[in-house]
């Protein structure tokens, strides 16, 4: 934000602008010695034209506040120029505390800065949604700290997260597994050279997580890198949520026969989850609203939000005619984007479309968790689902629709074309899979041939594993640019080395 100028928050904003009742400004102060410890960073989501939620946490009551202010090219002078005032943090919301900012001019730059109650300053960018036809970034990934893998300073903690620091996306779309609150993160993980990977270990973080604290322990642990919270203060974040969230592979109404669970609940244990998340997540969502939803970013580019958990059909016995989605996700889906007037309509779904994705059944050997089975025949289960989004989407003229994943801890690029598939009557589209973003990366799966999945791109051979120690993390970026009829797409690593690049012609 240049010279002070393109944007004005008025008073009336600033009232407004808390996520908390009774939160009129005020000036506290506090002793230095005695100021509240802000050790977790900033970060700012639901990002629009003309607004954006920035989140903070402190390690006692206290009050967020924001400036939105006039800085130097290097970030080394700061000027405010207006105040936000945001909500408590208190227990109740283990001490976390969000500010809404409004009035913002769109695709304008802002800097800013936020502390809790005369503690030191955080500072932070971003850029608002534009409205008008105007260069876009776009990132996204998935899968952070599973399979045990913490910070580690000496390794450069989270390398992906500095690699996608410096890519500077206008915003980063975790595609769920935000957190692995069933993998317990230990001292130290074997390497195959004979060293090991030394963890930031966290006494929050040594078993899988049951209360509401213990999800809560598994957000705040990547706040803890500091490669993580130099990312999060200048790259928008927006997240949906998968399995790992709650625990590996659940869905609504099911009762664990995992011995580690003294709560085996699946519908009490993903309720402590979902506060967690939305506590942690820089949004103005409430944990009972709807998670799926839909970003503007101008002309050139909608991002559709996908809840793939939440109104999910169960795994097993999975039914004849299953959901990813629901009846009503899908049909907000289906209208939001036969309405949208953007060029691309970017969808971002917790797991990828074309894959064998299974999970260990109970009574079966093999059950499907995403929405491909392991048949490649015509559509069932939860297929049937996916072959009426995507029939609506042909009959109603939909074009130039791009799906985003991650789940599988891999790279790809998927073209779906009904002249290969089985149930034809879709017209064509790519699928961009990405992650880990700090995980074990693993080999590919299979394809399910019902919708004519055709393999472009993979990061991993069928039997390979990686692991952020040698860098096979995979993120990816899309450039949208007026002056391109393709959507421009590229794949890096750990270390921001690209891997692969991929144009995607519109319609």
């Amino acid at each position: 934000m240049r010279g002070g100028r393109g944007y004005h928050i008025g008073r009336r904003d600033l009232l407004l602008g808390a996520l908390a009742t009774g939160c009129a400004p005020r000036s506290p102060q506090i002793p230095a010695s005695d100021a509240p410890r802000t050790l977790w960073g900033v970060q700012v989501g639901d990002v629009t034209a003309t607004s954006a939620v920035v989140w903070s946490r402190a390690d006692r009551p206290s009050r967020l506040v924001v400036e939105i202010g006039e800085a130097g090219a290097a970030g080394d002078r700061f000027t405010p120029l207006h105040t936000v005032h945001g909500s408590e943090a208190t227990a109740a919301t283990d001490f976390t505390a969000k500010a809404l900012v409004r009035g913002l001019a769109p695709g304008v730059p802002v800097r800013f800065r936020a502390r809790m109650d005369g503690s030191e300053w955080s500072y932070g960018s971003f850029r608002p949604a534009p409205t008008t036809a105007t260069a876009l970034r776009f990132a996204w990934s998935g899968d952070t700290n599973g399979q045990g893998w913490g910070t580690d300073p000496a390794r450069g903690g989270m390398p992906a997260y500095a690699a996608l620091h410096r890519m500077q996306p206008d915003l980063f779309i975790h595609c769920g597994d935000t957190i692995y609150a069933d993998d317990p993160i230990p001292r130290s993980i074997a390497l195959p050279d004979g060293t090991s990977w030394n963890n930031v270990v966290d006494p929050g973080k040594t078993k899988v997580a049951e209360t509401l604290d213990d999800y809560r322990a598994a957000h705040r642990y990547p706040r803890g890198c500091a490669e993580f919270r130099a990312c999060s203060a200048d790259v928008p974040l927006v997240a949906i949520w998968d399995d790992h969230e709650v625990r590996d592979n659940w869905f609504p109404g099911e009762v664990l026969a995992d011995e580690r669970y003294g709560e085996r609940r699946v519908d009490v244990l993903s309720a402590h989850a979902r506060r967690a998340m939305f506590e942690y997540l820089p949004t103005a969502l409430r944990p009972a609203d709807p998670m799926y939803r839909v970003l503007r970013y101008g002309p050139l580019a909608d991002v559709f939000l996908l809840d793939g958990r939440s109104h999910r059909s169960p795994n097993e016995p999975p039914p004849a005619a299953g959901a990813l989605l629901g009846p009503a996700q899908e049909a907000w889906l289906v209208e939001s984007l036969a309405t949208s007037r953007a060029r691309w309509k970017i969808v971002a779904c917790d797991m990828p479309i074309g894959l064998q994705i299974g999970d260990r059944g109970a009574a079966l050997p093999w059950v499907a968790d995403g929405w491909g089975n392991d048949e490649g025949g015509p559509p069932r289960e939860r297929e049937v689902e996916l072959a009426r989004i995507l029939s609506a989407l042909k009959a109603r003229g939909v074009k130039n629709v791009v799906w985003l994943a991650a789940d599988v801890h891999y790279a790809a690029a998927h073209r779906f074309d009904p002249v290969r598939a089985i149930y034809k009557d879709f017209d064509p589209f790519w699928e961009l899979v990405a992650g880990p973003m700090h995980a074990t990366a693993f080999g590919r799966k299979n394809l399910d041939l019902t919708f004519g999945p055709e393999l472009a791109w993979c990061s991993m051979d069928w039997e390979a594993r990686g692991s952020p120690a040698d860098g096979r993390q995979f993120f990816g970026v899309i450039d949208v640019d007026p002056r391109d009829p393709n959507l421009q797409v590229r794949w890096f690593d750990a270390f921001g080395r690209e891997l692969h690049r991929l144009a995607i012609p519109a319609a």
